[in-house]
Parts: structure tokens; sequence; C-alpha cells
């Protein structure tokens, strides 16, 4: 029998895999031992000292297998109403190779500062780490399917990067789910991070009749693009190793960071993990957006836009997508959409539920509020309008007319502190929602390449560069520390230029008026001293400005947001620049940055 990964194995046999340490060595890994059995927790029930009690009795099927198509067995955590064999229900499962039930090493203590903002009584513990809580759900009528994916704890196999692995896999157990005499025979599946981006890649591959709803709760959908190579160039790689490292198992996972050095151009691997949402039919979605994430935020958006599904509602929260997983009222509207498409309850979602709730974000210390979940009809926009603004390196300001004469600003491309900022005041009331995007006629004396990263960032009347906390925190936010998980700081962009021939202008599936898209299949070196265009296109934004307050366009040679967590943070720049970086404006050197005005 040919199996799926036998053929992975064949297409890329250069394929490295990273051996797994097993869960009862994994220094992180917190394992509970392999206990296949089946228990009834009481009402009141503690999980330990400072979880939520159970509000109703829980049956707790532990280490259930569930036997894929080719042999492989996976074991799942299955918690559901103690009625549930008299009265099937219908099933949500989260799916990851994280952990399945408090297992894995990720964990809100130790992932966010004040532990994301979630009170630990807040949730049992029992929950899945990123995906929704068994005794606030099976006091709701549901089951939730907290599985170990294929290769991740006591599971057999080896841990695959989504693509059609994964796919195969979820289809698997919904159809044993679907099957099962406690379940009604509808499935949904929820969650954040891999939990969403999970359900997106199986949507955009296979569909099963089992399958009633999704909601997609942040993730992306292009691995090279959005998580290991932004704008062709590597990112974010002390990430990637905490990922591969932070998995127990006894077999193997696919070591993605040495296929980032293996292969750094966009080829049929990389082609085969991209997740394509244009391809999802009729299942109903519900996606979350936001524009805290560091990972998640164009591939939420994109989501939304490209899916078929004429069900499909998307809300863009102000928050971290932690935080907002357990907000009691979100809690309470997920309810309502699996109520709706879950059990087919008649209870107005749709004509209650606005196409879009979008959030704008005011910053602290600004002169006005964040806008939250405001009702729209559609994404982008349709009332938005584009707006140039030109870079003067001569003021180091943007303006809406192009300066006549040509000037230029130099900033070192190697060194974390070095940029170049440009600054926008708004005399009045201003609302930014969208794509922006620049083009920046740019030179190196020094090398043939360039590593170019561009931000932009809110300020006040003064000047003063602001910050979004993504979260309530218990100290003033001068004191809350610099990480990507509390803190937001504007969208950014990201290109090597000699990525720049690749710029794809075909792609109808991927390119809009809003995105800027690169196939990063080869490169050109540019001479040293050549100034060349570069356009950049930046990850979504949401911002609200007061009169007086504006915007600073940074251009720099690394990347310039906060680590996802504190110990990723660099010492020197990720970056492979040497020198000078030139940014022209002006006369025949036209930069510009274009704005989304609401």
């Amino acid at each position: 029998m040919t199996t799926t990964e036998k053929s992975i194995r064949a297409a890329f046999p250069d394929l490295e895999w990273h051996k797994l340490t097993p869960p009862t060595d994994h220094p992180t890994f917190t394992y509970y031992g392999f206990q296949p059995s089946k228990a009834i927790l009481p009402k009141g029930h503690v999980r330990s000292p400072g979880f939520r009690s159970l509000p109703t009795d829980m049956i707790y099927g532990r280490d259930v297998a569930i036997t894929l198509r080719d042999g492989i067995k996976i074991y799942a955590d299955i918690f559901r109403p103690v009625d549930s064999d008299d009265v099937p229900v219908p099933a949500i499962m989260p799916w990851s190779p994280y952990g399945k039930t408090g297992t894995g090493p990720q964990s809100y203590d130790i992932m966010a500062p004040f532990r994301a903002g979630l009170e630990k009584g807040r949730t049992s513990g029992y929950e899945k780490f990123e995906g929704p809580d068994p005794a606030e759900w099976t006091a709701r009528g549901y089951a939730v399917v907290n599985v170990d994916a294929r290769g991740c704890g006591d599971s057999e196999g080896n841990i695959a990067f989504w693509g059609q692995q994964e796919a195969e896999d979820i289809w698997d157990a919904i159809d044993w789910l679907a099957r099962q005499p406690w379940c009604s025979g509808s499935v949904g599946m929820a969650g954040n991070s891999w939990l969403s981006i999970a359900q997106v890649n199986f949507a955009s591959r296979l569909a099963h009749p089992a399958l009633k709803a999704l909601a997609p709760w942040e993730g992306l959908t292009d691995l090279y693009r959005d998580l290991v190579f932004r704008g062709g160039r590597p990112h974010n790689e002390r990430f990637h190793a905490m990922i591969l490292t932070g998995f127990a198992g006894h077999g193997a996972a696919e070591n993605m960071p040495a296929m980032i050095r293996k292969r750094p151009f966009y080829d049929d691997y990389w082609q085969s993990k991209r997740i394509h949402p244009e391809r999802i039919g009729d299942v109903p979605l519900y996606v979350l957006a936001s524009y805290s994430s560091m990972l998640h935020t164009r591939g939420s958006f994109e989501t939304f836009r490209a899916a078929q599904s004429p069900r499909k509602w998307l809300r863009v929260h102000p928050y971290q997508e932690w935080y907002d997983l357990y907000r009691p009222e979100m809690v309470e509207d997920l309810a309502r959409y699996f109520d709706r498409y879950l059990k087919g309850v008649e209870n107005g979602w749709e004509e209650s539920t606005p196409p879009v709730r979008l959030s704008l974000l005011g910053f602290e210390d600004s002169v006005v509020q964040t806008i939250r979940e405001r009702p729209e009809k559609e994404y982008p926009l349709a009332r938005q309008e584009l707006k140039k603004f030109y870079l003067r390196p001569e003021t180091m300001t943007l303006q809406p007319q192009q300066p006549v004469a040509v000037s230029s600003v130099a900033h070192a491309g190697h060194d974390l502190k070095a940029s170049s900022d440009f600054v926008l005041y708004f005399d009045q009331y201003t609302e930014l929602a969208g794509y922006p995007q620049v083009r920046l006629w740019m030179s190196c004396p020094d090398h043939d390449d360039l590593d170019v990263a561009v931000q932009i960032r809110k300020i006040n009347r003064d000047g003063k560069l602001l910050e979004h906390l993504n979260y309530p925190c218990p100290v003033p936010a001068t004191e809350v520390p610099n990480v990507n998980t509390v803190k937001t700081l504007g969208p950014s962009g990201f290109l090597r230029a000699s990525h720049a021939v690749t710029r794809d202008h075909d792609d109808e599936a991927r390119s809009t008026a809003e995105e800027i898209m690169y196939r990063h299949d080869r490169r050109e070196p540019i001479a040293p001293g050549t100034i060349v265009p570069l356009d950049i296109g930046l990850w979504p934004m949401g911002m609200v400005f007061g009169p007086g307050e504006g915007i600073v366009l940074r251009v720099s040679g690394h990347d310039m947001c906060f680590p996802e967590v504190d110990f990723m943070r660099p010492t020197e720049p990720d970056d492979e620049n040497q020198g000078a970086h030139v940014v022209y404006g002006g006369g025949e050197y036209a930069s510009y940055l274009v704005l989304p005005f609401v």
C-alpha cells in the first residue's frame, strides 16, 4: 500500500525529519500517561487548584483510539454530556500536534505576559491549548474531541506540517466521529493558530458531509509567504525552532527549519503546503482576524475574502487571539453559530450577524478610543479610498504632492536600531482600514542585494510612537514587556530586493488591487549602487486617529516587530544586509506610501 506519507517522501527525497523526544522524557511536555479509560467527572470537580469547576457532570473518555486509512492509530480525549449515549450530540474537534488535553509545552502562563489576560478560573484546565473548553461546551450540549494529531504524544506516525496528509487524517477522524452512537452526525471544528490552519487546510482540499461548520479563529494560509520567508527572506527562525523542539512523540516531525535552508525559493515543496481558501465550497465559516498577530493576520483576512462559501462571517477583534477565545461574550457568540449549524436551531444567526465586524485600533495614550467590532458589509470596505503620499527625504515627511527635486537619506542596513522614518500628520479625524503598500526607490552601494522591511506606526500629536495593548494588563503600558503577544505596533511588509523580478501579476486567486504578490522562485542580483524600485505590500491595518495625530513610515533592514516571546528576541539582525541602504524620493524617483482611507 502506497500511503500519503510514502508519496510525500518520494516526491521530496530531500525532506528531512526531526526525531521527537518521547512524551515521558520531554522537558516541557506535561504527560499524564497512556490510560485508555472512561470516567464521569462530577459537577463541581476541579482539575487542579485555581481552575474553573465543572458546571455539570461530564463523561471523560481518555486516550480513545481512532484508526486512520493507512492503519495509523491516533488518540483523542473525548468529553461529552452524561446523557449523550441516549441523546446524541454534535462534536467539536480541535486539531493540532500540540497535545490533546493540557499536555502541550505551550501554555498561557509562559507564552504571554500576565497569562494573556486570562484569569486561571476562566477555564477548567481540560482544554486543548488554543481550543474550546470542554467544561463550557459539554454543558451546552456538545462533545469536545481533543485530538493528538498523527505523531503527537502517543499517536502513531510522524507529524506533518499541514498539506494533504493532515487533510486526509482529519477526514478520517470526522468520519469516525460521525459514526459514534453518542454523536448526532454533526461535526464542527474550532480553535486558534494551528487549530485554525488545520480547518482551512482541510476544507480547501477535501469535504465530508458530516462537517457542518468551521470556526477558524486566526491562521495563516501560505507557509512560505506568511511564516518562513516573508518577502523572500528568512523570517522568524527562532519561532520555527521553538515549534519543532516543542513537539513530543515517538516518531519524527517534518524538519521544516531544515527545509528553509535547503529550499530558499518557492518551489513544489512549499506549493504542497500552500492552502487555497478559494477552493472552500459550501461549508459555513466563522472567521476571526486581528492586527495583533505576527503570524496570522494576512491569512485570516485572505480566508474570508477568498472562500467561496455563501455562508461566511468575519469578525476583526482588537485583542490577542487567546484572550478573545475565552471572552464570555464571544463564547456565547460562537455557541449561537454552532447551535445554528451543528444543531439546526433556527436562532436568527444569519439575520442578526453582520457579514463583517470591524475593529480599528486607537492605541494607548491616544485622544481617540479603539472602535470595537463595528458592523460592516464587506472587506475590504467598498467605500475605502486609496491615497498616495510621497516620501520627501530632505524633510523626512510624507506629502500628497510628488516632490520636484530628488533627495535621499541613508541608514545602516544591518543594524537593529537603524531606520529611515517619514512622518505624516492628519489635521482631522481619520480612519484607515485595509491593505497599505509602498513603492521605494532604493540602492545599496556596498552589496548586490537588500533585505528591506517597512512598518507603519501610529504617533500622537507630539510625535511619540504609540503601542496598542492586546488585552488588559495589571500595570501601566510602560511596564508591560515588549513582546508581540501583548503589544501591537503596526502593520509591516518585507522584500528581498533580488526577488523583485518575480512580481506576480497573473495569480488571479491571490493578487488583488490591494495585495502585492511575488513568486519568489528565483533571484536577480542588483549591481551595487543601482537605484531600483521596490513594491512592498504590508499586512492589513485598522487604525483610528484624532486631529493632529499621524503615522510614521519606517524603512529598515530588519524586522521591527516585537518578538512573539522574549527568549526569541534577536541580538543581531536576521537579515543578510551589508553597508548602507539609501532611500530616494522626488523627481524620477517617486517613492510613495498608499493608505486605505475610510
